[in-house]
């Protein structure tokens, strides 16, 4: 009989924490479940609509800012394969008329050397110095005109 008792005791105790169990089960959902304060929400959703706006408005302006700098780096890119060609085309000149120059300074020291004097030699062997200098002359002046063109935009900002 006293174990009937024991097996009774338990049985209710066990009742009682299945109740208690339920009570605080339906008792959380009503105190975890807060007001919704919909005007604090729609306060907070329209701040985050104007960030965003203005993040998108910076966005924009930087985009504007880089495509205007690849633009002008491509004029100055432009501008410097231009200076190059032209100065490429004042080196092959320049290795023209001192190839000429060669030539006729090799044909004048021929004639030298046989004893002989040749105006015409000389004549172009003149002619041929006078070239290769002014060759010369134009080619410093386009590598001098592509430093200045380089140095100019760096003057302008300082």
């Amino acid at each position: 009989m006293s174990d009937i008792h024991q097996l009774e005791g338990r049985i209710t105790a066990a009742l009682d924490r299945i109740r208690e169990a339920t009570a605080r089960q339906q008792a959380a959902p009503a105190s975890v479940v807060a007001p919704v304060d919909t005007a604090d929400l729609s306060a907070q959703l329209d701040d985050e609509r104007t960030a965003n706006a203005q993040l998108e408005e910076r966005v924009k302006a930087l985009k504007d800012r880089q495509d205007s700098t690849i633009a002008n780096l491509e004029v100055k890119a432009a501008g410097h394969a231009q200076q190059l060609a032209e100065l490429e085309a004042e080196i092959q000149r320049l290795r023209g008329s001192n190839a000429d120059l060669r030539d006729v300074t090799a044909q004048l020291r021929s004639a030298a050397a046989d004893g002989a004097t040749a105006p015409e030699l000389i004549n172009r062997a003149t002619i041929a110095e006078v070239e290769a200098l002014q060759a010369q002359r134009a080619s410093e002046v386009v590598e001098i005109d592509a430093v200045l063109s380089t140095l100019k935009p760096l003057i302008a900002e300082a």
